[in-house]
């Protein structure tokens, strides 16, 4: 199965522009996403995806590999998209794409590859993680994303409201009173799939919630979805990257010697 990691990467951000280029621990955050990801067991290839040559010049200056991209995308769905077509047309295949945000510099490769491992069943297209939410006030929050499952792990519903509701029980107590899950923002898709995707309109689910995997559930396509462990730390404030480097330093985390 050949794999090919992308990493979209955008400079502009309304909460913090210029995010994959701050520094964390000594080093550029794009730089840890690009180190972690690349060091998935059976990689074929890793790129980084951007609308902006200042992250170009990042990448290629630590060795990685950057692709210009068009600065008009919704989404780092969109982003990948024109990687997969671009590298198709130039004769690069890939079964699947693994899209790690630039802002994610904890990611684990064993993420990665329980993404990747889902693809051995020839049913899945779209795969993607959960972690388990325990604290009631980031249950509540609308910036946490929680999944709701079938009994055979695929997606039934994703919504920033905490799903299910549960009647009769006071919110303060919900969290101990029932497994809710936080999902944890990577997917994979065959790259088969993922081109089918990222022609889609925009649907009314995916507008209401403001989260555009409701686009392709409304669509009919299924997604896998594989419980982690590990709370990933993404970057989306300069108070993110305070933290990230606050447990940097707690737990002295070298390079890539660290897990959460």
């Amino acid at each position: 199965m050949k794999i090919l990691t992308i990493i979209p990467a955008r400079y502009a951000s309304t909460r913090f522009p210029g995010k994959p280029l701050a520094m964390l621990g000594g080093k550029p955050v794009v730089r840890w996403v690009w180190e972690r990801t690349t060091a998935l067991p059976g990689l074929t290839d890793a790129v980084v995806a951007t609308d902006d040559e200042r992250i170009a010049e990042a990448v290629a200056a630590f060795g990685g590999r950057a692709m210009m991209t068009s600065d008009s995308h919704r989404s780092g769905t969109d982003r990948c998209g024109e990687v997969v077509r671009r590298l198709k047309a130039e004769g690069a295949t890939y079964d699947v794409a693994i899209n790690v945000q630039g802002d994610e510099p904890f990611v684990q490769p064993s993420q990665l590859q329980a993404l990747a491992d889902c693809f051995n069943d020839g049913d899945t297209c779209i795969a993607t993680l959960k972690t388990r939410l325990r604290d009631n006030e980031e249950l509540m929050s609308p910036n946490n994303v929680k999944v709701v499952c079938d009994r055979n792990g695929q997606a039934l519903y994703f919504s920033r409201h905490p799903l299910p509701y549960q009647r009769g029980v006071e919110t303060a107590c919900w969290a101990e009173r029932y497994p809710y899950y936080k999902h944890v923002g990577i997917y994979a898709f065959r790259t088969s799939t993922l081109e089918e995707l990222v022609k889609l309109p925009q649907s009314p689910l995916e507008v209401s919630e403001s989260l555009e995997q409701l686009r392709w559930m409304e669509n009919g396509y299924r997604i896998r979805v594989v419980e982690t462990d590990m709370a990933n730390i993404g970057i989306d404030t300069p108070a993110d990257l305070a933290a990230a480097e606050s447990y940097l330093l707690k737990n002295s985390i070298q390079n890539n010697n660290y897990s959460l």
